[in-house]
């Protein structure tokens, strides 16, 4: 790996690239394991900045307020909770702009680096509601003038209150700006992450003391919500891939480590579990000691261990790269739980809001790890856990020529942008395919490249396979691993602009793992006839294969056209 140069994997393209994407993937496989996407350290040095510059903004942001003074003087000022509230909005903003999960190279967007603003404030493109049949006003896949000057409004929304003396009836209008605009479309909703900083901004309504003690209640609900979903045969896997892809270990030594058998015995190594098992109960225990231990030197341990946790993903640089959501619950464990470690439940005035707000909270979490398929990972709060719905779009002959041409884009597929970068489709390949190791280390892209053939069939060579994030991210302008975003409702809307061809644009669609069930369940389609099969795999079955393995047990349950 070098400053500017990627490490990539050197291949022989006269016998490479004839091979099926299967064959391909195998000699990628012990290069990702050594060197993850061989990511050149410009890229970390340029991550490490944008988090400066995040927390520069905020700081600023925080000097407007009322009453906190001198920029440098911190001891005056770092436990007054305003500071985290200020963060709460400027980071919302600060993701719905784009800035943050999602951004950049990492995620396969070169030019531009991000979508977001660029995309969701011009009319014509592409919206999915959450309920169009069921709430109204919100039908259609079209963003009208009137989805444009709602974004508008929340981001000057955000903007004004965040500058000045923070009055409740300023955030209580980015709060329902926020709603209405997500029931016309989810992905902004969910890429102004909502699920933590629209939850935290409600809490600000509260009166003065419960502010703080709910906030505390939500920032554990995201912990604990994410530990919970930890608990499964995924996040070894997580473990284990977010190591080989890390800047930090410069060994490849210790990069094997985290395998089982390197080169040959690919699967997590009880290094890899070991670390997976201890983080949950770093997640679940520390938390909790952070909200019962009222302060003195018990509270700062947890505190320093709290921050350690989430500077570990960090320094992972994970992908979807969302770095300054962490270095925000780093501000909030420093703010709430150690700047008001005094405030607990016995101190609640009111605390039926609060008991309303955290029903709603947990409640979403709860169910939404036992009905995956109704909930976006995000409010489910199933972060890291390598449990997350996923596609695989299969396109050939004209198909993607009528998306470039139907479809108004944020930018150029990933494939494109890589080519463009690389100089030709042949060299771009490589990257991409990475891509696909990158899947496959995890178990889920185990069974979507066992089912990518059987949907292809019997032109399986024909097709170019494309990672639904990839064409989320494109067509949608944000991605952030939520698989709903490239599900048949995405289906349907490009089916209405592009017209694609029977048999053109197939589509694998795996679900996340119930809580309570071991199985995931797929879904085969193609984009212009409907579903050809349903099924399901076994997640035992996944794990105990090898990331080149693609011999999954089906288990059809209905076959369509």
């Amino acid at each position: 790996m070098g400053f500017i140069q990627p490490n990539l994997p050197v291949v022989d393209h006269d016998t490479w690239d004839d091979q099926p994407l299967q064959e391909k993937i195998r000699p990628m496989a012990r290069h990702f394991a050594e060197h993850g996407f061989g990511s050149p350290d410009v890229l970390v040095v340029v991550y490490a900045l944008k988090i400066v510059a995040y927390v520069a903004v905020g700081w600023g942001v925080v000097m407007t307020t009322p009453g906190i003074d001198g920029a440098v003087d911190v001891t005056t000022w770092w436990d007054d909770p305003a500071v985290f509230y200020k963060f709460v909005l400027w980071t919302m903003l600060f993701e719905v702009l784009g800035l943050g999960c999602g951004f950049g190279p990492l995620n396969l967007r070169f030019s531009p680096p991000m979508g977001s603003f660029l995309y969701w404030l011009r009319p014509g493109t592409i919206r999915l509601a959450p309920w169009p049949r069921r709430v109204p006003l919100t039908g259609g896949d079209t963003r009208t003038v009137v989805d444009v000057v709602l974004y508008a409004a929340l981001l000057v929304g955000l903007v004004v209150a965040m500058w000045g003396a923070l009055p409740r009836w300023q955030v209580a209008v980015v709060i329902g700006v926020l709603a209405v605009l997500g029931l016309r479309d989810k992905v902004i909703f969910l890429a102004a992450r909502s699920e933590v900083y629209g939850a935290l901004s409600i809490t600000y309504l509260f009166v003065a003391g419960d502010q703080v003690i709910a906030a505390k209640l939500v920032m554990m609900a995201i912990w604990w919500g994410a530990a919970t979903s930890k608990i499964n045969l995924h996040f070894p896997f997580v473990m284990q891939t977010m190591q080989s892809n890390s800047p930090v270990w410069r060994s490849t030594r210790i990069k094997r480590r985290f395998h089982r058998g390197f080169p040959d015995d690919l699967r997590p190594s009880r290094l890899s579990g070991a670390v997976a098992h201890v983080a949950t109960v770093v997640e679940f225990g520390v938390p909790l000691v952070l909200f019962l231990s009222g302060g003195g030197w018990l509270t700062t341990v947890a505190a320093v261990a709290m921050i350690a946790f989430h500077l570990g993903i960090i320094s992972s640089l994970p992908m979807g790269v969302p770095l300054e959501w962490n270095v925000f619950m780093m501000i909030g464990v420093v703010t709430l739980f150690v700047g008001q470690a005094e405030l607990g439940l016995t101190d609640l005035e009111h605390p039926l809001p609060v008991i309303a707000l955290m029903v709603v909270v947990v409640g979403t979490v709860v169910w939404g790890n036992l009905r995956p398929d109704k909930f976006s990972f995000l409010p489910a709060m199933r972060y890291y856990a390598g449990n997350w719905g996923s596609s695989v779009w299969c396109f050939r002959g004209d198909a993607l020529d009528r998306l470039d041409a139907g479809v108004v884009k944020a930018s150029q597929m990933p494939h494109q942008q890589l080519e463009k970068l690389y100089g030709s489709m042949q060299e771009a390949m490589v990257p991409l395919t990475l891509g696909y190791c990158f899947r496959c280390f995890h178990p889920q892209g185990r069974a979507l490249y066992t089912l990518v053939p059987r949907v292809c069939d019997p032109a399986y060579d024909d097709y170019l396979a494309l990672d639904g994030e990839l064409v989320a991210g494109t067509v949608l302008g944000w991605n952030f691993g939520d698989g709903h975003f490239h599900d048949e409702q995405l289906a349907a809307a490009l089916q209405r602009r592009c017209q694609f061809e029977p048999g053109t644009v197939r589509v694998v669609f795996l679900e996340s793992q119930p809580f309570h069930r071991w199985i995931q369940e797929y879904r085969l389609f193609d984009v212009a006839t409907g579903e050809i099969e349903r099924g399901y795999v076994k997640v035992a079955e996944l794990a105990d294969r090898q990331p080149t393995d693609h011999d999954v047990p089906l288990y059809v349950t209905s076959s369509g056209s």
